[in-house]
């Protein structure tokens, strides 16, 4: 007999607030709960769910690609295991068994069943829990409406063509409860992700020509017309609009490459703002056509952060997924996951960002009456500081390495001003850190192991003309754990926005790895 036919879960489906708690009877049960576990029904997947306490409620759950060829297997089953693990032990402990799940629908109509090709990873999963001490309390596979028993060894027990996952027309008494409790999947993760692939002919034409000819502009428009853009492109959405032309959307794009331009687009996150924000990021998103496919990088992750904001995480997790294909390590987009992965609702984040977005209308509103400093000064920056186009603050116009290092290295608090030596070696720089596109690491769902450079199967697309990484920056590679947690905690208490989180995510890089 299957594994679970003689205990029940309890799953934990809804926000962490609420718990509501779902008993899942069987294997049956498991396969038919799954798109209401994740929120969409996952494709091309490795699912784990760890189990904790003597009552085996749910516990972490994660989501992987199906790595494409089966040489990857092996080390995508130890990567899915280290961490489920590791991942549960940050959030009350090792769980005690997990359950586990391959998706993988035909390629065509009459292909055979995936059970029999999928068998050696569900053995190869298994194995790597058991080397961590975790059993398998049950293995599915589900595919084309179906699903098989990995762990059922009883001949004549399962039908060898799969079991349906929905047994009538209307769902089973759990899916009836996770119904209940106000969960419905969101379709599935292709279909989400294909619903924001880019605009088809004949717009296409007219907007690569427009990328083309705004691409060479884009290095002379300043921050501050990016800014203007951008906001009088959402005040057009916000009065209705739902388009803009093509050459003011190929600016735009090119604009929000700017990591605080981007970040005035986080704001947009007050209620009456959520639908028309979320209008304006997918119009801009479906208008980044090949070549320029990453132009789409930026309003899709401001796209998943207002579906987070506007509770729907299913979304959000899924295209936060897709951003961090196109461009893995892309920072903002790590932070939203991880902060997801953390267990963490939006709350914590808006706060920080409300509390940046007052103070800047504040500081306007203060130029306007002649009494402040200058409005664009950015969030955090002294006043006259510039910003440079990675969110730091910068040297005034005209100002020198030199001078910067006269003044860090001045006059201390209670002492005088060091003297400036003459003669001194230079000192050899370190190396600078890799800009924000090309860091590595980072997943689509809850402790998913990053696409790039690992055994997963994820493609990851070329950069595009203008909007891809810059040219000899080194990727910092592997999942990393932990970091947003700490990094929202501090931009809450000091009130600064998710880009000041930039450094405090530096510092805790290599500090957990998954691998």
């Amino acid at each position: 007999m299957n594994a679970m036919n003689n205990e029940h879960v309890t799953l934990s489906l809804g926000p962490a607030s609420e718990q509501r708690p779902v008993v899942m009877r069987g294997p049956a049960d498991m396969a038919e709960l799954l798109p209401y576990l994740l929120g969409f029904y996952p494709d091309d997947s490795i699912v784990a769910v760890g189990l904790q306490g003597p009552d085996l409620h749910q516990g972490g759950v994660i989501r992987a690609d199906l790595p494409l060829s089966s040489a990857d297997w092996p080390a995508a089953a130890e990567e899915t295991a280290a961490l489920l693990v590791a991942l549960s032990e940050r959030h009350g402990g090792r769980p005690l068994e997990v359950l586990l799940y391959l998706c993988q629908d035909p390629v065509t109509a009459h292909a055979p069943p995936a059970v029999d090709e999928l068998r050696p990873l569900a053995d190869q999963l298994r194995a790597a829990f058991g080397r961590r001490g975790v059993a398998v309390k049950e293995s599915l596979c589900v595919s084309d409406g179906r699903w098989w028993s990995f762990l059922c060894r009883r001949e004549g027990c399962c039908d060898p063509a799969g079991n349906p996952v929905r047994r009538g027309p209307d769902p089973g008494p759990a899916a009836a409860a996770a119904t209940v409790a106000g969960l419905v999947p969101r379709g599935s993760r292709k279909a989400i992700v294909g619903a924001l692939a880019p605009v088809g002919p004949p717009a296409d034409a007219a907007q690569r020509e427009a990328l083309a000819r705004a691409e060479p502009l884009a290095g002379s428009v300043s921050r501050e017309q990016g800014l203007e853009l951008l906001e009088q492109a959402f005040a057009e959405f916000a009065a209705g609009a739902r388009e803009l032309d093509e050459e003011r959307t190929a600016r735009l794009l090119f604009a929000l490459r700017d990591r605080l331009t981007r970040d005035r687009g986080v704001e947009f996150v007050r209620p009456a703002e959520l639908a028309p924000a979320e209008r304006l990021w997918r119009f801009l998103a479906r208008r980044a056509v090949p070549p320029y496919e990453g132009c789409a990088v930026a309003p899709l992750t401001l796209l998943a952060w207002a579906s987070w904001v506007a509770g729907d995480t299913a979304t959000a997790r899924v295209v936060l997924g897709h951003v961090l294909r196109l461009s893995p390590g892309y920072l903002l987009a790590e932070l939203l996951y991880e902060s997801m992965n953390d267990g963490m609702t939006p709350g914590a984040l808006l706060s920080a960002v409300e509390a940046q977005r007052r103070r800047r209308e504040e500081r306007a509103a203060a130029v306007r009456r002649g009494s402040g400093p200058a409005a664009d000064d950015g969030p955090g920056a002294p006043p006259g500081a510039e910003r440079a186009p990675g969110g730091e603050p910068g040297p005034r116009s005209g100002s020198t390495g030199k001078a910067r290092r006269r003044h860090r290295g001045g006059r201390r608090k209670g002492g005088s001003a060091a003297p400036t030596p003459t003669a001194a070696p230079t000192p050899t720089p370190a190396p600078a850190p890799a800009p924000e596109d090309q860091r590595q690491g980072g997943p689509d769902h809850p402790g998913e192991p990053g696409p790039a450079g690992r055994p997963r199967g994820s493609v990851a697309l070329l950069p595009a003309p203008g909007c891809g990484p810059e040219a000899g920056a080194r990727p910092t590679r592997g999942v990393r754990l932990g970091r947003a947690a700490a990094c929202a905690s501090a931009a809450v208490r000091s009130g600064t926005g998710l880009h000041r989180c930039r450094g405090a995510r530096q510092g805790a890089r290599g500090a957990h790895r998954a691998h």
